[in-house]
C-alpha cells in the first residue's frame, strides 16, 4: 500500500497480479484490511485538517502539479512496460496513452493560476465573493482497463482543489497506481494527501465508501457496482460521481467516407481489446452502403488478427482480455448470439489458440479473443440477442442496417446506456440534426474516443453514471462553495439602517 508518504504492508491477504497474455502470476500486492482503511482515512483527514495542502496557496498547488507532470514524463520507461504487463494492453497503445496523461496535471495547474473568483451583485454596501474550498477526504475507485489514465483524470482535479485523496485501484491492476505515490511525493505533495489502498471491492472498497469521514466517492466501473456504491455513499450524504457502463452506437450514413469510417470503427471497437466504456459496440449502417462497409470491415478485422502477438511487441495490434472471467463472459454473449441462430460471425467469434503469425506467441496461454464482427442472419433478429443490450467489454461488435435517418436515431437510442456515441457523415446539416437527438453524454462526429482535460466526460442516462469528469465541472465537484459577505457601510449608515429593534417606528431592511 502507499500510505502517508511511504509503502506499507497491508493486514489483509496478498492479491495476485496476473499477466493476462500468459496467465502467469508475476507479482503480489498487499491488500488493505478494514483496519488499514480506517487508519488511512484518519491519516488523510489529519493531513486535510492540518491545512498543509488544503490551505496551501493555489500557486503552490499548481507548482506541485506541474512538477508531477514532469516526473511522470521522466518515468515513462518504467510506467509503460508495467502498465503493459498488468493490463495486457499492446505496448503501441500504452506508448500513445501514458504520455497524454501529463495534460491533466498541466491543465489543472493552469486552471489554479487563472480561475477568477466571482463577486456577486448585491444590494446595499455589501461585498459578496465566492470561494471554492476542498471537501476533505475523497475516495476514488478505478478500473482495470486504464489504470493510470483514469487515476490521473480523477486525481488532478481532486488534488488541485486541495483534497486528501485515497485511491482504490482494481485488484487486477494495482501496481502503477502505487508508483504514482512516489512520483507525487517527489513532486512535493505532502505526506498523507495521496494514498493508495489496493484490495477487493467487497472488503477494502466497501470499508472505504462507507467511512463517515469520506466526503466524496468517485468511481469508474460497472453499473451494478456503481449503484451499490451510490446507495452507501448517499446514506452518508457524501458527494458521488460515477462513470459506469456503455454500449456506444456508431452510426454510418450513406454520405460518410467509408474508408475513414471503417478506420474509426476499428479504433472505437478494438482499441484496448474492446475493454473501454465508450467502445463502439453497436454499428448502425445505412443499407445503401452496408455491403461495401462490411467488406472493408471484414478485411480490417482480419488484418488486426494476423498482426496480434505479445503485448510487448511494438508491432502487435491488440492484446488479450484482462482475465479468464472476462473471457468467459465475452464467450457466453457471443455463443448465445450465434447458437440462437440470430447472428453470424463475419470474422472471429471465438477464443484464439495456436501460435501468433507475428511472433509465435502461444495464444492458448493467455486470454486472447479475436476481433469479432456479428451480423444478423435474418432481418433485425440480432436486436433480440443479449450482445445488442449488454456491455460485453471485449472486441465484439454488432452491425445492423437502417433505411431512414429516423430509424438510425431510434436504433442508436435503443439502450439503457448513454455514455458515448459517434456519427459518420459528410452532411453537416445531418450531423447537427442527428447529434441533437442521440441520447449520450458524449457524441463524436467523424471521429471516436477523443478525450481532453477540458472536455466533459460523463453519461447521459442513469445506467452510464452520475456527474462528469474533466473540465471546470470536475474541479467544482471536488469543492464546496463558501460565500463571504462584508458590510462596508460607515457606522452611521449601519446604525440608521440595521437597528432592527429601534425605539419608535421606521423602516427596517430584510436581506
Amino acid at each position: 500500500m502507499w500510505v502517508a508518504g511511504q509503502e506499507r504492508p497491508g493486514k489483509a491477504e496478498l492479491v495476485p497480479v496476473e499477466n493476462p497474455a500468459t496467465g502467469e502470476i508475476f507479482a503480489t500486492c498487499h491488500a488493505a484490511s478494514v483496519e488499514d482503511v480506517d487508519e488511512t482515512v484518519q491519516l488523510a483527514h489529519k493531513a486535510y485538517k492540518s491545512g498543509v495542502w488544503a490551505k496551501a496557496t493555489r500557486s503552490f498547488r499548481a507548482d506541485v502539479l506541474d512538477r508531477a507532470a514532469g516526473l511522470l514524463t521522466a518515468n515513462f520507461s518504467e510506467l509503460i512496460p508495467l502498465e503493459v504487463l498488468q493490463t495486457g494492453r499492446a505496448i503501441r497503445e500504452m506508448n500513445a496513452q501514458v504520455p497524454s496523461l501529463v495534460r491533466w496535471f498541466k491543465y489543472y495547474a493552469a486552471f489554479l493560476r487563472t480561475e477568477e473568483r466571482a463577486v456577486l451583485p448585491t444590494m446595499g454596501k455589501l461585498h459578496n465573493w465566492v470561494d471554492r474550498v476542498p471537501l476533505g477526504v475523497v475516495v476514488q475507485i478505478t478500473p482495470f482497463n486504464h489504470p493510470l489514465l483514469i487515476a490521473v483524470k480523477k486525481l488532478a482535479p481532486a488534488l488541485a482543489a486541495g483534497n486528501s485523496v485515497i485511491v482504490k485501484p482494481s485488484e487486477l491492476t494495482p501496481l502503477t497506481t502505487i508508483l504514482l505515490g512516489k512520483l507525487l511525493k517527489e513532486a512535493g505533495l505532502p505526506d498523507g494527501v495521496f494514498n493508495v489502498l489496493p484490495g477487493y471491492g467487497a472488503t477494502t472498497g466497501r470499508a472505504l465508501v462507507q467511512h463517515p469521514l469520506v466526503r466524496k466517492v468517485d468511481v469508474t466501473g460497472g453499473t451494478v457496482a456503481g449503484r451499490a456504491i451510490g446507495s452507501i455513499v448517499g446514506g452518508n450524504l457524501a458527494r458521488f460521481t460515477a462513470e459506469l457502463g456503455g454500449k456506444a452506437p456508431l452510426v454510418v450514413f450513406e454520405q460518410a467516407d467509408l474508408d475513414v469510417a471503417v478506420n474509426g470503427i476499428a479504433f472505437g471497437s478494438f482499441v484496448a481489446s474492446g475493454q473501454t466504456c465508450v467502445a463502439s459496440t453497436r454499428i448502425i449502417v445505412a443499407n445503401q452502403v452496408l455491403p461495401a462497409l462490411l467488406e472493408r470491415l471484414k478485411m480490417k478485422a482480419e488484418s488486426i488478427t494476423r498482426r496480434m502477438g505479445s503485448p510487448t511487441n511494438p508491432k502487435s495490434m491488440m492484446g488479450p482480455l484482462i482475465s479468464s472471467k472476462q473471457l468467459r463472459g465475452v464467450e457466453a454473449l457471443v455463443d448465445e448470439a450465434i447458437t440462437s441462430c440470430k447472428a453470424q460471425a463475419l470474422t472471429g467469434g471465438s477464443r484464439m489458440a495456436g501460435q501468433s503469425q507475428l511472433d509465435g506467441t502461444d495464444f492458448s496461454k493467455g486470454y486472447f479473443f479475436s476481433p469479432t464482427v456479428l451480423v444478423s442472419t435474418q432481418g433485425d433478429s440480432i436486436l433480440e440477442t443479449k450482445i445488442w443490450r449488454e456491455e460485453a467489454f471485449g472486441p465484439v461488435i454488432v452491425v445492423v442496417g437502417f433505411d431512414t435517418e429516423e430509424q438510425a436515431i431510434s436504433l442508436a437510442n435503443d439502450s439503457e446506456f448513454g455514455l458515448g456515441a459517434a456519427v459518420w457523415t459528410k452532411d453537416l446539416a445531418q450531423a447537427f440534426r442527428v447529434t441533437e437527438q442521440i441520447e449520450a453524454g458524449i457524441v463524436w462526429v467523424n471521429t471516436h474516443h477523443r478525450n481532453d482535460p477540458s472536455s466533459p466526460w460523463g453519461g447521459g442516462k442513469s445506467s452510464s453514471g452520475v456527474g462528469s469528469e474533466n473540465g471546470v465541472d470536475a474541479f467544482n465537484e471536488y469543492t464546496t462553495m463558501k460565500s463571504t459577505i462584508i458590510n462596508y457601510a460607515a457606522a452611521e449608515e449601519s446604525l440608521a439602517s440595521d437597528d432592527w429593534f429601534q425605539e419608535g417606528s421606521g423602516d427596517v431592511r430584510y436581506g
